[in-house]
Parts: structure tokens; sequence; C-alpha cells
């Protein structure tokens, strides 16, 4: 056993051991719970209390820890309120999500604890913007981000430690390593000697601990946060065993039983023991087995308390409530008047920003190129030399990355935007955005204020992954604001009422409309409605419903058909999700025909939900059946001549006529 680096006193130690043994004790008691089917779930972290409860007593409490499934130290050392957390574990109704999470998938932003989701090391990127907010705040805090050695294979790990890197993030991200990630072992996993060798390949610190050692593990911590604010993240790998399976029903059959004798003696509680008898400190057994008993004490009447506390009860408006959009910016109404210039939409959208970055400056613009570049559309052309570097800031190439330090910004404050080079791109930040984001407020989480814009759409000859219309894939997440403008004062108004959103908004700009329409605007921003859609053309013969690009396809035909005395309703969503059913419902009942455009193909693309909901909401209101007008269901080709033939407004005449005369 190391010796601390400076002599400690018997008081010390001696918490140090209650500190270490409180863990245990529960865990203990909980592993008799499951075998007795009074807890469904456990995962144990026996064996590797060293690291956590090292952690737990060496960073501030105003440093942020973001644990796993192992880390039960920190949340006792951290002081949380035991009947809670006892509660959490069991699904209760006083747990900190009230039964709607399992186990430690949950955080207390009071404690600095952010909590993990299943997908691991997908709070390594939130970390990183935790260190952000803290290095921008320069407040002297950390953030440190617990993963296991399997989840070091993930894209999120390396796109955490990479941006820590490049930023020089206050950040400590700890690899326990214990041997294992479920049943594969290390030698399957990776081909390096030691994970912590790879420190050096993304420019940060790398320090190798035996975790089992609870002054090693100290000192490890200590010299790591002392390099982190110093500007140097750092990377630990804390070696140490599992003894117990991944999780108790999975067992431990796969690992050979002369590993579980060799780490039995090396048993951090042990370990402990024994340096404490060496120093006089621990006299005998009477005064250990005393000790166990008064932390027994402290968390039995607790745990009594949990097993009988009431299981959740099911309240649909409250669940609903949890993840509702309602709540957004109110619209602001004034008597001052402000003059007007003509603006495109790219000039919409930038100016949204600079009024909302210079009303606010816990705005942070974040994107590749978005800096010096101006971004590959030019709309935060001249934001460097305006805001600075702290607030507009290249990103390496890392989708999910910077989706998850939106998020751990956003529980500190800030109001990130994050620009997504092309909308394609979304697709390798979806974990970040379906599972973290989406789903925060409704678990454990405040309000999160991320905006995602995406430049989106086809009809500039950009090719199949730089041209489609992803929108449709995010409209089933409770929790997710999507929006598309298609006007240059939509563009304006919404993208600036999204700013201030205190719900994550993904923010959908049609490419080809950025230069391609112009409008007489308001030089200044106004909060308006993101839930409603807009009547953009009165009619009574038939109703296009649609939203984007699509509007213009509409207003490009409506024309013809005015000369034909043929009256056209068009309705623009605007909104995604929510969907403003009242207008939608209204039209259809207005006009008794339905054509739905919409730019992505036609199979499960947005018109299919609002195909659904006019069957549902106003099957007698219809003379016809409800039509859709859609791209072929084909990727979109690069070839312009091929791109036009794809295109929904390839086939809107006919579809239209078809409608007519039905």
């Amino acid at each position: 056993m190391i010796a601390p680096a400076k002599k400690i006193s018997t008081e010390i130690a001696l918490d140090i051991y209650k500190d270490l043994l409180l863990p245990r004790l529960i865990e203990e008691k909980m592993l008799n719970l499951l075998r007795q089917n009074r807890i469904s779930k456990w995962f144990s972290g026996i064996g590797q209390e060293a690291i956590s409860v090292a952690v737990g007593r060496v960073l501030d409490k105003d440093d942020y820890i973001l644990p796993m499934h192992r880390n039960l130290g920190i949340f006792t050392t951290r002081k949380v309120p035991l009947y809670n957390l006892f509660c959490q574990l069991m699904g209760r109704a006083d747990g900190y999500t009230g039964g709607r999470d399992r186990s430690f998938h949950f955080g207390i932003p009071e404690k600095k604890i952010f909590g993990m989701i299943s997908h691991l090391a997908a709070t390594m990127p939130v970390a990183a913007g935790v260190a952000l907010a803290n290095k921008l705040h320069d407040n002297g805090n950390i953030a440190l981000s617990f993963c296991g050695d399997g989840a070091t294979s993930e894209g999120d790990f390396h796109e955490a430690c990479n941006l820590a890197a490049v930023w020089n993030l206050p950040v400590v991200f700890l690899i326990e390593n214990n041997g294992y990630g479920l049943s594969t072992p290390t030698s399957e996993q990776y081909a390096c000697e030691n994970l912590v060798d790879r420190a050096a390949g993304y420019g940060m610190k790398g320090i190798l601990v035996n975790g089992n050692n609870y002054f090693e593990m100290q000192q490890a911590i200590e010299e790591a946060k002392e390099s982190a604010l110093n500007g140097t993240p750092v990377l630990i790998e804390a070696l140490t065993f599992r003894m117990r399976g991944h999780e108790e029903a999975s067992g431990t059959f796969y690992i050979p039983d002369e590993k579980f004798e060799v780490w039995k003696k090396k048993d951090p509680i042990l370990l402990f023991e024994n340096w404490m008898r060496d120093e006089g400190i621990l006299k005998g057994d009477d005064q250990r087995i005393n000790i166990k008993n008064e932390i027994k004490e402290i968390f039995t009447g607790d745990l009594e308390k949990a097993l009988v506390a009431p299981l959740p009860s099911f309240d649909e408006q409250a669940e609903l409530s949890r993840a509702d959009l309602s709540r957004q910016p109110k619209s602001s109404v004034n008597g001052k008047s402000y003059s007007s210039t003509e603006k495109r939409m790219v000039d919409a959208i930038k100016f949204a920003h600079e009024q909302a970055f210079d009303e606010d400056e816990s705005f942070i613009l974040m994107g590749q190129d978005i800096a010096e570049y101006g971004g590959v559309f030019k709309v935060s052309e001249g934001f460097l030399e305006r805001y600075g570097k702290g607030r507009v800031r290249n990103t390496p190439i890392i989708e999910s990355g910077i989706i998850g330090a939106a998020i751990g910004l956003a529980m500190e404050g800030f109001k990130p935007v994050v620009e997504l080079q092309f909308a394609d791109f979304i697709s390798c930040g979806f974990n970040q955005i379906v599972n973290n984001l989406s789903k925060g407020r409704y678990r454990w989480m405040p309000d999160l204020n991320v905006t995602l814009r995406a430049p989106h759409g086809g009809g500039v000859a950009a090719g199949p992954f730089h041209s489609q219309s992803p929108e449709s894939w995010f409209m089933q997440l409770p929790g997710m604001r999507v929006l598309v403008p298609s006007s240059v004062e939509d563009a304006q108004n919404m993208l600036y009422t999204s700013l201030f959103d205190p719900n994550p908004v993904l923010f959908f700009e049609h490419k080809k409309l950025y230069r391609s329409i112009k409008d007489v605007t308001e030089d200044h921003c106004r909060f308006v409605d993101l839930s409603k859609a807009s009547v953009v053309k009165q009619g009574n013969d038939l109703t296009i419903i649609t939203y984007g690009m699509g509007v213009h396809w509409a207003l490009d035909v409506i024309p013809e058909y005015e000369k034909k005395e043929i009256s056209i309703e068009l309705v623009d969503l605007r909104s995604l999700a929510p969907i403003d059913w009242e207008t939608v419902i209204g039209s259809v009942f207005k006009t008794g025909k339905v054509l739905l455009l919409q730019e992505p193909s036609e199979i499960l693309g947005p018109m299919s939900e609002i195909s659904a909901g006019i069957s549902e909401k106003a099957f007698g209101y219809l003379d016809a059946p409800v039509f859709r007008c859609s791209s072929l269901h084909t990727p979109i080709p690069f070839s312009r001549e091929l791109e036009n033939g794809y295109m929904a407004n390839y086939r809107l005449k006919e579809k239209i006529e078809m409608l007519l005369k039905y």
C-alpha cells in the first residue's frame, strides 16, 4: 500500500475508511435484496470503491462529476440524501426521476452530478462542454467524466478527448479499466499496451494508476486537477477489477477463477485496513466491526423507508408536461417602430444571430469553419471580429462531440448554437440528439437552451450527401422542437425566438432559399409563436399543406389555377414538432380536399404524420382521399437533370389535377 504524500491524522484516515465502507456495505445489502427479489437490477462496483471515493473527496463541491454504473461512492461522498438515492435505485416515486429512469441514469445539478445514459462515452462530450463553461467563467473548477475500458472504443471517447485537447479544457477523463466490457476481455478490445498511451496522441497528459490503492488514486486526481486547470486536460487509466458480473444476472462464468483470487488480495478496503493496522490506527477486529456497524446505522433507516416508499402513480398530463414544448419566449408587441430593409434569407438568419448575441453574452456559436471562414454559407461572416474567439468557436469535425458539449454548456447557463455544416451530417450526432438532448427534461435535467441549425434540402445539384431533408427523423422525439421557415421574415423571427427558447430546437434552413428569395423585413427581431402554422394564401377548393421549399413550389403553381378560378389554400406548417392541428384541421374543414406536399420521399416523411392526423381528426370533412406529393423514394441524385425529376414539384401539377378531378 503506497503511503499518503504527507502524513494524515487518525481522524482523516478513519474518515476515508468510512467513506470507502459506506458504498461497499450499501452494495452488500443491495445484493441481498436482489436475491430476495426486492429490487430488480444491480450494477456492482464492489472492488472499485477507491476510485469513486478518491474522486469525491479530492474534487471541490463545484467541480462537475459525470459518473457511470459503478460509482456509488460518488453519490455517497457528495452527501446525496440516501433516502432519495435508494428510491431512485428502486424506481420509487421519491427517486430523482420519479421512476422514469433506472438505477444510476440520473443526475443532480445542485450536487454537480450529471447522469449517465446507457450509450457508453456519451457523457464525455458533455464534460467537455461543462469544462468550457468553467473556462469561460474562469471559476477554477473542472469537470471529470468516468468511462469504462469498453467505452474507449466509442466515437464519443475520441471526439471528447480531441476537443478537450484542442481547446485546452479543464477536464479529466477517467477510465475505470476493470478488465472486461461485459464479457469481452480487454485483450479483445484494444491492441495498445495501456489505454492511457492514447493520451499523447491527443495532446493530453496521461496518468496510469493503481485504482485499488486509495492514496495513489488521491494523488492522481490531485495531479490531474492541477494539470487541467493549467490548460492540459488529463486522461487517467485506473487499473482495477470487477468482482461481480457486469450486472448480477450476467454472472462471472467467463472470468477465470484464479483472477478472482489474485484481485481479492488487492481489494481496496483490505489494502486500506492493512495500512491502518501498520500505522496503528486500526487496532483490532472489534474496532473494525464497530465501525461497520456505525456505517450500517447511517443508511439502514433510509433503506428500510425506501423499500416501502410509494411507487409512482401514472398521471397522463403530468407525464406529458415533462416533455411538452408549450413554454417558449412570449410574443413581443410594443409600439416602437424600426426601419425596414430588404434581406435575403441568409441575411435574416445572420441578423437574428447578431441581435441575440448583442443582447445576451451567454450565446456561443460552435461549428466547423464558422469563425475566420464565416461558415460554408457565410452566415457567421464577421462574427469572430464582432464577438471574439470565446463566443465564435471553430470545432473539429465532431458532430456528436459538439452536440454533447452544447448540452454541457447549457447545463451551466450558456445558450449554445451549433451550426451543422450540412443537415446530412446530423446523422453523426444522432445519439446525442435522440438519447441525451431530447430526453433531458423528461428525465431529470433543467431546461436546455440548445439550438441546432441545419442547412438542408436539394435543388442545388449537391448529391446524396449534401442535399437530404432529414427533418422527419426527429419529429417523433418528445422534448425536441423541429422548425422549418419558408420566408425571410419567418427565418429572422423564428430563429431569434428559437435562440431564446428554453427547449432544444432543431432549426432547418433550406440551402436553396438562402440567396434565392428576398423580402423587406423590420430591422429588429421579434418573438413569435413557434408552434403556429401560417395560412399563406386563402382558398376554398383545395388545401395544399407543406413547409419550407414546398411553400415556394406551391406558390409557383397556384396562379395557374387562379386563372381557372380554382381557389387553393396554402398552409405552411413552419413547425413539424409540435404540429398546429388547429390550423391544419380548420383548413381541411374549409376545403374538403387536401394535398400534402413535401421534399423528402413519401415513406415516413413529415406528411405521413399529417395524413394520419387528418384521417383521425377530420375524416368526416374530406371529399376525397388525402393525396401526397413527394420526392422519389431514392437517394437524391447529383445530376441536375436527375435531381429535377426526383423532386416532388416535378409531379405537383399532376397530383393537383388528380385531386381536383376526384
